[in-house]
């Protein structure tokens, strides 16, 4: 099976104006561009509000010994929808800054966000979450847990991050992602990813701890 590649890249579109329309705690860019057409020729010129956000990483911290996932609960602005719950069980994820690694970052925000403490990483995958107006790409990883703190409140207070961590069997999880009660996109992913290679990740990260 030949594998699939967009027909058209970097080199098929053109920028002709990029605009700062707002800068917040996030920003807001206009650009107007043409791109290649599939039926051959150039579009018109398109203008587009851009939110640019930054990069993230985000990591699903997993015991091989135990069987166990952490993951945590926090206050999330943009689900306040109705009667829906603002508050999401959720990856440990962060913005990477500037000349960070993404493991440093993956690193530093399990420790801020969960108390808790990875060994060996491994990636799982790269996905622009919204792709049709935000630049942001999120980069997931799963994390061997090595410590962790369930029940504890985490967080920084200056981020005004007011976080429940829960430490929960893999089985249990997987259960919640089949009734749907996992609601955001990147948990999404990692819990349909685990489900798919745990076993040959328990086989390759199990160590036997001591008693």
């Amino acid at each position: 099976m030949t594998a699939f590649r967009p027909r058209y890249g970097a080199s098929d579109v053109q920028l002709e104006q990029r605009e700062k329309s707002f800068r917040g705690y996030f920003s807001l860019e206009t650009l107007t561009l043409r791109h290649r057409l599939f039926e051959g020729g150039w579009s018109t010129p398109i203008r587009r509000e851009l939110f640019q956000r930054g990069d993230a990483v985000a990591v699903l911290p997993w015991d091989p010994v135990t069987d166990e996932l952490v993951l945590i609960e926090q206050f999330r602005v943009g689900a306040i929808r109705g009667q829906d719950s603002p508050w999401m069980l959720e990856l440990i994820a962060g913005i990477v800054e500037s000349g960070e690694s993404d493991a440093a970052v993956v690193h530093r925000e399990a420790n801020e966000e969960a108390g808790c403490q990875l060994g060996r990483l491994e990636s799982i995958a790269s996905f622009y979450p919204s792709a049709g107006a935000c630049s942001e790409q999120i980069r997931l990883f799963i994390g061997e847990v090595k410590v962790s703190q369930p029940g504890t409140l985490q967080g920084i207070d200056s981020e005004h991050e007011d976080i429940l961590v829960h430490q929960l069997p893999r089985f249990e999880a997987l259960a919640m992602l089949d009734r749907g009660d996992i609601n955001n996109g990147h948990t999404l992913i990692a819990l349909q990813w685990l489900a798919r290679h745990s076993d040959r990740l328990r086989a390759d990260w199990y160590v036997p701890r001591e008693v």
